[in-house]
């Protein structure tokens, strides 16, 4: 008899990674637009109380079934971001990893309790060039952007870079931790 893996855990992004000290237990997370959540669970792993949002049912499937093998507890809800929200509430932090719809920054930054945090991180104008990607310009970032997206929240950290993603491939983002005053 042989048994298959156990299925793995994608790796956050770097961004995520890095500003994930301020993840600590107990806070209230939301991942909007997760896909198969692997911000949400790497919350969770730290000992949030993660909320996982996406329209895709069979990526949460998977997100779900992640979860239960490496026996991490989740919320997570089928909300179509292109529609009207349900009430979701105020966390305490709102990841949004790979994802842009400009009209609905204001929504995005009232889901951000106070005191609480943005971690938001997506493609900029220059990934074209890159030839993979977003195409259209509506889920691109222009240089300085997204600093204007999250405003009134207050910057903490803030980066726009070309950087490796693999061997071969590169991209170009723009990231920011934003705070709730």
């Amino acid at each position: 008899m042989s048994l298959s893996p156990a299925p793995r855990l994608s790796r956050p992004s770097t961004w995520f990674l890095w500003h994930a000290h301020r993840i600590r237990p107990g806070m209230r997370v939301l991942d909007l637009a997760c896909g198969e959540g692997r911000h949400a669970l790497a919350a969770a792993m730290l000992g949030a109380e993660a909320v996982g949002v996406d329209r895709d049912e069979t990526r949460l499937a998977t997100a779900r079934e992640l979860a239960a093998t490496h026996d991490l507890s989740a919320e997570w809800r089928v909300v179509d971001l292109e529609e009207s929200w349900p009430d979701l509430g105020r966390f305490d932090a709102v990841l949004l990893f790979n994802y842009l719809d400009r009209a609905r920054m204001p929504a995005v930054r009232e889901l951000v309790a106070p005191g609480g945090l943005l971690l938001m991180e997506t493609f900029l104008l220059a990934q074209r060039a890159q030839g993979w990607g977003p195409a259209s310009e509506d889920h691109l970032l222009r240089p300085g952007e997204l600093a204007r997206l999250a405003a009134p929240l207050r910057i903490v950290y803030g980066r726009e870079v070309l950087e490796p993603v693999d061997a071969e491939r590169w991209r170009a983002v723009a990231s920011v931790v934003a705070q709730r005053e």
